[in-house]
């Protein structure tokens, strides 16, 4: 059974760092691109970040670049977030994102996930 838990979520000023962690099991996360994608409180889906299944390729949204790093530790099945110099508007449930297929591109801007976490909330307010 394919599960992915996230946790590091929390409270955090303006200006303040969180790093976020997935942890994956039931499938070989070492052959997917992996993706965090979030949900701010009234809105849809926003794509963040997308890591390639290597951990040599990124994409970030252009609303995060600079800001947030994605990695991932193929070893330990885990995918992070490291989050710096946040915004009340960075303020959402984040999830992480399995692509569907270990072959799909992380360069197209069509992206299919067969599984998703329970979310983790993150709130960036003084």
């Amino acid at each position: 059974e394919v599960q992915l838990v996230e946790s590091g979520g929390g409270l955090v000023q303006p200006g303040g760092s969180l790093r976020l962690s997935c942890a994956a099991s039931g499938f070989t996360f070492s052959s997917y691109p992996m993706s965090w994608v979030r949900q701010a409180p009234g809105k849809g889906l926003e794509w963040v970040s997308t890591l390639s299944s290597g951990g040599f390729s990124t994409r970030y949204a252009d609303s995060v670049k600079g800001r947030f790093t994605i990695s991932r530790d193929n070893a330990k099945n885990t995918l992070y977030l490291q989050m710096n110099s946040l915004k009340p508007e960075d303020t959402a449930v984040y999830y992480c994102a399995k692509y569907r297929r270990t072959y799909d591109s992380i360069w197209t801007e069509k992206r299919e996930y067969d599984y998703w976490g329970q979310g983790t909330q993150v709130t960036v307010s003084s």
